[in-house]
């Protein structure tokens, strides 16, 4: 394909590995990685939208900063289930997670019904994408009811043990970006939080006073109050 080799040609060039140093410092897995940032790499991946072959070709190709690209690029409605389910089978790092999540995973009609599955997955990147999209749903689905986003509390309570950073902190991003949809889920979430407070384990512990801080904030509080409480 020769557009995938001018995309290659283009990484070639502007590898930097000055900025590796610094992706591994936030944790980043850069065995495979070529030091490009972020806005460059959605500069490149703006003239591929909608592009499910190329999706697919720059996953395979296994460098980082390709498969970030191959989420922006995909088309939403092309992705599958297996695909979805092998993609995230193959994260080796937090941030090909959110960036799957954030720009693709979510858009699927079938994201929610990944959620428990992923969960309940031992594996430190599958869960926490499922954390992850549920935190990203929270934010974007208008179609998540009350009585769906409850649900995760559950799982949320289950997890909240795991004392892995990258599960724990998405875990925290979870509980926090559900109580932030509306007064209701505040409320809910909040008390969710105080339970965890009260835990026997640390790592709970931790989960339960950082969102509960976030929760009751007078500056989320009135957030929810002047933007999200028409969810």
């Amino acid at each position: 394909m020769n557009e995938l080799k001018e995309i290659l040609d283009w990484f070639d060039a502007n590898r930097n590995p000055d900025n590796i140093a610094g992706m591994a410092r936030f944790g980043i897995e850069t065995s495979n990685a070529l030091g490009i940032s972020l806005p460059a790499l959605r500069k490149m991946a703006s003239h591929y939208r909608r592009r499910h072959d190329m999706a697919l070709a720059l996953w395979d190709t296994g460098i980082h900063e390709a498969r970030i690209m191959a989420s922006i690029v995909e088309d939403p409605s092309q992705l599958t289930p297996e695909q979805m389910d092998d993609w995230t089978a193959e994260f080796d790092s937090w941030d090909i997670c959110d960036q799957c999540c954030n720009n693709l995973f979510w858009r699927a009609p079938f994201a929610r019904s990944k959620i428990t599955g992923y969960c309940n997955d031992e594996r430190q990147f599958v869960r926490r994408a499922g954390f992850v999209l549920m935190a990203t749903l929270a934010v974007h689905a208008k179609e998540i009811t009350d009585d769906d986003a409850a649900e995760w509390f559950t799982l949320i309570k289950l997890y909240s043990t795991d004392g892995r950073n990258f599960v724990r902190k998405a875990v925290n991003w979870a509980l926090r970006q559900i109580g932030k949809r509306n007064t209701r889920l505040n409320a809910k979430a909040a008390d969710v939080a105080r339970t965890l407070v009260d835990a026997d384990d640390r790592t709970a512990r931790w989960i339960g006073r950082d969102a509960l801080r976030e929760l009751t904030s007078p500056r989320t509080l009135k957030f929810i109050v002047n933007h999200r409480n028409r969810i």
